[in-house]
């Protein structure tokens, strides 16, 4: 086995890989940018003995957008092209596939957060660390003295954000799901035929104008 050792090489000697299936939002890459400035480089690109990329597109990304010139590399030796092929797939999944152990991630979280340190730079978005620090509620206390859940199931299935430009917009959303809202509606139900009317978790108003009104996120 070879030792590895670490080159920084010139961003334009790095050949990004053209049909790199990982794709990285603005968001992600100032995420990322965010991190290299806190941290410092941590993570390597891996390239391979022609400087074709194999792992790091968001870093190149990120590091290009904060103007560096050079970044670090590693240079792995004698794999086959199809070794290279599914590294760059597997770099991505393996990660993916682990979990949180979500009681401790808040301890975690909240550690940080009693130090006054910015929870920005641990990855998770805005909205995902509020939910972390959200109160535990009582789901069928919450569903009483709502009419239009007037069903069996009480259960509550996935927590979505839905964001509004202004109340008018509200006030479609609530006719395109036949519900009203206020602000204390604290959940929607969508029976089985709308999940499946709407598999891809976006609603969409006849009204042009409100074509782009609503992207579910879970």
């Amino acid at each position: 086995m070879t030792d590895l050792a670490i080159s920084y090489l010139p961003l334009s000697d790095l050949a990004p890989y053209p049909k790199n299936a990982r794709t990285h939002t603005p968001e992600q890459i100032a995420q990322i940018a965010a991190s290299i400035r806190e941290y410092g480089w941590t993570n390597p690109v891996l390239v391979d003995e022609h400087n074709s990329v194999i792992a790091g597109h968001g870093r190149l990304l990120a590091a290009s957008s904060l103007g560096r010139e050079q970044v670090p590399t590693i240079a792995l030796q004698g794999l086959t092209a199809a070794q290279k092929q599914a590294l760059r797939i597997a770099d991505n999944k393996l990660a993916l596939n682990a979990g949180w152990d979500a009681e401790l991630l808040r301890m975690e979280l909240g550690d940080l957060k009693l130090e006054g340190f910015d929870l920005g730079f641990t990855g998770f978005r805005e909205m995902e660390i509020d939910q972390f620090f959200a109160p535990d509620t009582d789901a069928e206390s919450e569903w009483q003295g709502m009419p239009e859940f007037n069903q069996n199931d009480k259960s509550a299935y996935q927590t979505v954000a839905v964001h509004f430009r202004d109340q008018e917009e509200v006030q479609a959303f609530s006719e395109l799901i036949g519900q009203p809202l206020t602000n204390k509606t604290r959940f929607v139900w969508f029976r089985a035929e709308e999940i499946e009317r709407y598999v891809d978790k976006r609603y969409v108003s006849e009204q042009s104008a409100l074509s782009d009104l609503h992207s579910v996120e879970g």
